[in-house]
């Protein structure tokens, strides 16, 4: 590279970390204590703060992280210590930036955190916060609040939980070995719903119930995330889009550019039980997503009944390979109400062994539905290396109907162009096509 554009780069570089090391006129390390500082911040002379200046307690820095965070202050800057922040629950204010610098660790303090619902971050009804980390991690210990002779058991232990937010960017942090979930989204009693929110280039990884929960959500974009290796307590999912009330929503809702991997349940979960048809309608789309060698299957929906929800799920252009269970599974999904909708979609080699199906449309329960359907599949592939049948139908009631399923499945390598039907219904509108190599 030419020695001028390496000066130039450089000193680009030294002047944007001088926004953050100094104030208007003075140098103000973000690493010592700094009461002037403070005094500043008092006085709104300063408008960003270090959670140094109120000092670094190796063993329990919560009161000087929260007290930064509390300072009203419109940029919290979290210097890497060398040392793990180690802190108790922490509270994220409204109208805030906090920047985590390259190698921080915000660390759970051993042997807190006894409530079942107590988070490293939490944001309860909270506007206009933006949390960046690039190169930073939130971490928990997992393995602790699993042992029942030292924590209750609870699966709300989560590293970044976001609740009645509204204008919210969560980018580059890795969130990490969580007793609960890597990231939750979801309600307060005052707003029941997170509202215009941003995942972005954020890793979820070793958490106890899901990677991510999206409990209600209106305008949420989760992109270029890797959610892996959750395992603890059921779901344990990647991501489960799953409301508890039906006064919740899941509304013009992207998830694209994704990686999904090594959980214990399946990639992406949506269970839709508690929306009725009088709820907003869903909207979500799954876009250009890998799911690789999740325990359970690569993508599961399911408990949609015939009062249930209207609107569309849509998975295009998405991956799926070597999930144990199968690579597709819809379960008690009504005919009626929702559209479910698989565009450009590959299953390889899912299930791992040859018993099962690639893509199975059940019904498990007849208390949700007395019928299945309303699924469409534009121009999917089967890729398997198992001489098996590549879509099976079962119901536990033999009179359960089959309506709307639809649409062309390609199959490459051993899979047979058949459908597995155990069902006393026709299968009419679904096509299933051998193509050559």
């Amino acid at each position: 590279m030419n020695n001028k554009w390496v000066l130039v780069t450089l000193f680009c570089l030294m002047g944007c970390w001088n926004i953050f090391a100094s104030s208007t006129e003075d140098n103000i390390s973000i690493y010592e204590p700094h009461s002037e500082a403070i005094l500043q911040v008092q006085q709104g002379k300063l408008t960003w703060a270090s959670p140094v200046w109120w000092g670094f307690k190796s063993d329990d820095a919560t009161s000087s992280l929260q007290s930064a965070i509390d300072s009203g202050v419109k940029e919290v800057i979290i210097p890497n210590m060398g040392k793990p922040w180690i802190v108790r629950p922490i509270k994220l204010r409204s109208n805030q930036k906090i920047i985590l610098l390259p190698g921080v660790i915000i660390l759970a303090k051993k042997g807190e955190f006894k409530g079942g619902g107590d988070c490293l971050f939490s944001a309860n009804n909270v506007e206009n916060l933006i949390i960046s980390g690039y190169g930073a991690t939130l971490k928990m210990h997992k393995k602790d609040y699993q042992n029942k002779n030292e924590y209750e058991p609870a699966e709300w232990r989560t590293t970044l939980s976001l609740t009645g937010c509204k204008n919210v960017i969560v980018e580059g942090i890795r969130c990490e070995s969580s007793g609960g979930d890597g990231i939750y989204i979801g309600a307060t009693q005052e707003r029941n719903l997170c509202e215009d929110v941003v995942i972005k280039d954020v890793i979820c990884e070793d958490n106890h119930r899901q990677g991510i929960s999206v409990i209600s959500a209106k305008n949420l974009s989760i992109e270029n995330c890797s959610l892996l290796n959750t395992s603890g307590t059921a779901p344990q999912a990647g991501i489960d889009f799953e409301p508890n009330g039906d006064d919740e929503q899941l509304t013009n809702i992207t998830m694209k550019n994704c990686y999904i991997q090594g959980n214990k349940g399946a990639g992406v979960l949506v269970y839709l039980k508690k929306l009725k048809q009088t709820s907003y309608p869903v909207s979500i789309s799954i876009i250009n997503c890998i799911m690789k060698n999740d325990y359970d299957h690569g993508i599961a929906i399911g408990a949609v009944s015939p009062d249930g929800p209207t609107g569309k799920l849509i998975f295009k252009d998405c991956y799926i390979e070597g999930s144990q269970k199968g690579g597709i599974v819809v379960f008690d999904k009504s005919s009626k109400g929702l559209d479910i909708i698989f565009d450009n979609c590959i299953c390889a080699n899912t299930p791992t062994k040859q018993r099962g199906f690639p893509i199975k449309i059940n019904q498990w329960r007849k208390s949700i539905t007395s019928d299945i359907g309303n699924v469409l599949f534009y121009n999917c592939v089967i890729f398997d290396n198992y001489s098996r049948k590549p879509v099976e139908f079962d119901t536990v009631d033999k009179n359960c109907d089959i309506q709307k399923v639809q649409g062309t499945i390609l199959i490459k390598g051993e899979s047979v162009p058949i459908i597995e039907n155990k069902t006393s219904k026709k299968v009419e509108g679904l096509f299933i096509r051998k193509v050559e190599e």
